[in-house]
């Protein structure tokens, strides 16, 4: 029974009908006893019965012994039975009668009672559907509660306006990412071409070459991650359209294009692709792949492979051969900064974004991501993807 749940609508009916049957009840005791007070009782009838009997002038003197006297008993009795079998019957008649009365009362109460419940209710079912439909991609929805200016549409009208601020904070957040996008990736840019000049010129020594090729690593790091949040910011906003796209492509031109990379760290990549639609982002789509593909490849041993599968659900499978990884240190590998070294600020090149991206891209596609060890080492990650309508 605790498991139990009733909607409002159910316990507004409940409560309606309860309220409605023990007013009834009580109607139906007063009913009672007023009826039960108003009938004439058996005593007073059986009177007047025996004065109806007697002769006028009965306190006058002595009727003569020989006079014949009718006994008035038996007469007596039938009156007071018959008076006390109509009073029982009508009682009887009263209480089977307003029975039948209240129980067709107490259904048509609750009867109405769930429609009044599912009248009064219709705001708060419309604010609930609003919020169900709501996403970044279309905060422009409203409710618009028509009606009389009561509590309900007060809470419309609120919600409304909470929309009207939520809309305005992911305009300037949109402003931005697209300013952030500019301002921060032209600096580095910038940066990258002074030292890449710098190390061209013949006469640098080695201790500047050293201290340049390890600013050119610290630059790279620094556009990865400033990559990834911009990333990150886009996915978490939503999609304001989605295209038909070809998973297994994108999968394909993915495991081509970090082919360099996977040789660099001599692991083996393979690929079984099939057939796949999903509505979304390409851009995004590929970025998830890339992320999953990339830390495939640079958390593993040499040697190592990585293995990728397109399918219907989980729509793609990512599995690499790299160290053994405990269950409970999972989770903290989808939040963003996090590794499992658990140093921000260690020499490994990533920046501790890549699967929170996949995560959020996933949940910008309404889908999800799962990962779990694998048998002899390493991660197997995991993505559902609605398919293509």
């Amino acid at each position: 029974m605790s498991g139990l749940r009733l909607s409002v609508r159910t316990k507004l009916t409940a409560l309606y009908g309860g309220l409605f049957l023990v007013t009834g009840i009580i109607l139906l005791l007063i009913n009672y006893l007023l009826v039960s007070t108003t009938l004439p009782a058996t005593q007073p009838f059986a009177s007047a019965a025996v004065a109806a009997r007697e002769p006028a002038g009965a306190a006058g003197p002595a009727v003569p012994s020989d006079t014949q006297v009718y006994p008035t008993s038996p007469t007596i009795e039938v009156v007071t039975t018959s008076l006390e079998e109509y009073r029982s019957s009508t009682l009887s008649t009263l209480l089977l009668q307003s029975g039948v009365a209240l129980v067709i009362a107490a259904g048509l109460a609750v009867l109405l009672g769930w429609l009044t419940a599912s009248r009064v209710l219709r705001p708060v079912h419309e604010v609930t559907s609003a919020a169900r439909r709501l996403g970044a991609e279309n905060l422009d929805r409203r409710i618009n509660l028509d009606g009389p200016s009561d509590e309900l549409k007060e809470l419309a009208d609120t919600f409304d306006r909470m929309l009207d601020r939520l809309a305005g904070s992911f305009d300037s957040q949109r402003r931005f990412v697209a300013n952030a996008s500019h301002e921060l990736r032209t600096p580095l840019a910038v940066q990258r071409t002074l030292i890449e000049v710098a190390l061209a010129d013949p006469e640098v020594t080695p201790q500047v070459r050293r201290l340049g090729q390890h600013l050119l690593h610290t630059n790279e790091r620094s556009e990865r991650m400033i990559e990834g949040l911009l990333t990150l910011a886009r996915s978490d906003r939503g999609l304001p359209s989605r295209v038909p796209v070809q998973l297994g492509e994108v999968a394909a031109n993915v495991v081509r294009a970090l082919g360099p990379l996977a040789e660099e760290h001599e692991v083996t990549v393979t690929i079984d692709t099939a057939e796949r639609t999903v509505a979304g982002d390409p851009v995004l789509l590929e970025r998830l792949v890339t992320n999953l593909v990339e830390n495939a490849v640079r958390y593993n041993r040499p040697g190592g492979a990585v293995h990728l599968r397109i399918g219907r659900n989980p729509a793609l499978t990512v599995q690499n051969t790299g160290p053994v990884i405990r269950a409970d240190a999972i989770p903290a590998l989808f939040e963003p900064f996090r590794r499992l070294d658990h140093d921000r600020t260690s020499g490994a090149s990533g920046a501790g974004l890549g699967l929170s991206i996949v995560r959020s891209v996933a949940q910008a596609h309404d889908g999800s991501v799962y990962a779990q060890p694998a048998e002899s080492g390493g991660l197997v990650v995991g993505v559902w993807l609605p398919e293509s309508r």
